[in-house]
């Protein structure tokens, strides 16, 4: 897994190829495509096909049918903004990385309890960022986070820096890429 997750959201299917070009020209081999427009599905899976260097996985997923269509593009991994049960048993039955949004006790030992050690900690800014996460990682030892919200290049450093940062996310990400594209 790469350890910088864009989370890369797309009004029109042909926006893919310019952020997903920007996104390699710094660098990043990977995209979490937004699961919150009517082509999401169609994008992953030109994207799939385009960018085959690149890992392209589909994010904002909360339901089944979401999980399946965007299983179904070809995306590698799925993010969602909470935990579904139900896509987190798809997709450990397809054998494709999960990672859910957990920011509670309660929600990080649902994860445990689902076989999920990789929780996206959203919007991290809101919950307290890495203060609480090292909190949060005190009784579950076993937990790696991917924190989202509130990243960008200004504290990457200091996140990443932390053993239990498994990768980091966010849109800002995307917003750079662009503007280095542009220029």
């Amino acid at each position: 897994m790469n350890r910088i997750i864009p989370v890369v959201t797309l009004h029109s299917v042909d926006e893919r190829t310019k952020v997903l070009k920007a996104l390699q020209k710094k660098g990043i081999l990977c995209a979490e495509i937004c699961f919150r427009t009517e082509c999401a599905a169609e994008a992953i899976r030109l994207a799939v096909k385009e960018f085959p260097e690149m890992e392209i996985g589909a994010g904002t997923v909360i339901n089944r049918k979401q999980c399946e269509e965007a299983l179904a593009a070809g995306a590698k991994f799925i993010v969602s903004p909470g935990l579904s049960e139900e896509v987190a048993l798809l997709c450990k039955e397809k054998n494709v990385p999960y990672y859910p949004g957990c920011v509670t006790p309660t929600e990080i030992m649902k994860a445990l309890d689902l076989g999920i050690t990789v929780v996206k900690f959203f919007p991290a800014h809101i919950y307290g960022g890495l203060k609480a996460m090292k909190a949060l990682a005190a009784p579950f030892p076993q937990i790696k986070f991917i924190p989202t919200g509130g990243v960008d290049s200004n504290n990457i450093e200091e996140y990443l820096a932390w053993e239990k940062i498994y990768a980091v996310g966010g849109s800002s990400f995307v917003k750079e890429a662009l503007e280095a594209w542009e220029e």
